[in-house]
């Protein structure tokens, strides 16, 4: 909690606010005393005072003469409904979410909200920070891109809270498993299943697949590539599946994929997560004297712009972008407004459609 060069009454202020957003303090419910607060944040009771009086004047907390100081509670901190959406993505700037968001933005302005746009960075922390910048914007509904959803929730409380103050979110691209809640997706496996599926039938027996594996997609990824081998009855080895994080995008797959095409029994096929990591194999490919396709032939998953910005178009698998967040924003709105429960939602997943390009060949 303690933060260098911040007032630590401003970080209690802070500390407490989270418990709010996440719901640890509900409306009308009593606060610890200034004693107990003390002791348990091993602040004096004057820098205690002093937060709780600021929140007092700022109307997250209120004061009974006599009994004690009590939580005002999100829903009776919101003067008026507004008509805000949140939108929270792992990147802004990433190739896809801008399009993702455009379709959400569009979308939700022809109806009358506003959007609010936040970034995780694909970091849990600043998930909480941007669930926290929400809550304390009053939004009435969410669209959400789960932070490495492979890895856990641990802010599952503020999901519980925006439950609990009757907030509707919907999730994209994927979701966290213990939520049960409306998620609008592709169906990634089926999609690498297809790519693979392709190669195999064009002749090819030695297929790489590189994989991020820190969020869902990357894992139902990988499955496709398992499954489409296993109904081929073609076999594979365990170290032709690459997994990477986050962190080792930039290094990772890359060395392993120079190494690979320096043997002998190079691969004839690499399936990648995304057309990013795509796009940056044809540089090793060509560093290691060897072209595309004629002697290696790559797949990649997206269909961004980039699919077509090199030289040699390439091989991907559509995602439904722009469509996709016009989905997400008709949906959440029709939750809101009440014209659709989000149980009777569910999961909503594109099937995915192979663009075949310049970047794959058939073996002879």
């Amino acid at each position: 909690m303690i933060e260098p060069n911040v007032p630590k009454y401003i970080q209690l202020k802070k500390e407490i606010q989270s418990w709010i957003y996440a719901g640890r303090f509900k409306s009308n419910e009593q606060l610890p005393s200034e004693h107990e607060l003390s002791r348990v944040f091993s602040m004096s009771r004057q820098t205690v005072r002093q937060a709780v009086g600021e929140m007092v004047q700022e109307g997250w907390l209120y004061r009974i003469q006599g009994k004690g100081t009590y939580c005002t509670g999100m829903n009776n901190r919101r003067a008026s409904e507004t008509a805000t959406i949140g939108v929270i993505t792992t990147y802004i700037s990433d190739y896809i979410f801008p399009l993702i968001v455009r379709g959400a933005e569009a979308t939700l302005r022809s109806r009358g909200y506003q959007l609010l746009l936040a970034s995780t960075d694909n970091d849990k922390a600043k998930e909480r920070d941007s669930l926290e910048l929400m809550l304390a914007q009053s939004v009435s509904g969410l669209i959400i891109e789960p932070t490495r959803s492979a890895e856990g929730n641990p802010n599952e409380s503020y999901y519980r809270a925006l439950e609990a103050q009757g907030i509707p979110y919907i999730m994209i691209n994927e979701s966290y498993p213990e939520l049960n809640c409306p998620c609008i997706k592709v169906d990634d496996k089926q999609g690498v299943f297809k790519a693979v599926e392709y190669l195999i039938l064009g002749g090819h027996r030695h297929i790489a697949g590189f994989f991020k594996t820190d969020d869902l997609q990357g894992l139902n990824r990988m499955n496709g590539y398992i499954a489409a081998h296993q109904q081929y009855e073609v076999p594979f080895c365990i170290e032709d599946i690459i997994t990477y994080t986050t962190e080792e995008k930039s290094v990772k797959p890359l060395k392993v994929a120079a190494s690979m095409l320096s043997r002998a029994d190079r691969p004839t096929a690499f399936v990648c997560y995304n057309d990013e990591l795509a796009v940056r194999m044809m540089d090793i490919i060509r560093e290691a004297g060897l072209q595309v396709p004629q002697d290696l032939s790559i797949v990649g998953f997206d269909d961004s712009f980039l699919a077509t910005a090199t030289e040699v178009k390439l091989t991907t698998i559509v995602h439904p972008k722009i469509e996709l967040g016009i989905k997400a924003a008709e949906t959440l709105m029709d939750m809101k407004e009440r014209k659709i429960d989000s149980q009777s939602v569910g999961v909503v997943q594109y099937e995915p459609e192979l663009i075949i390009r310049e970047s794959t060949r058939e073996l002879k």
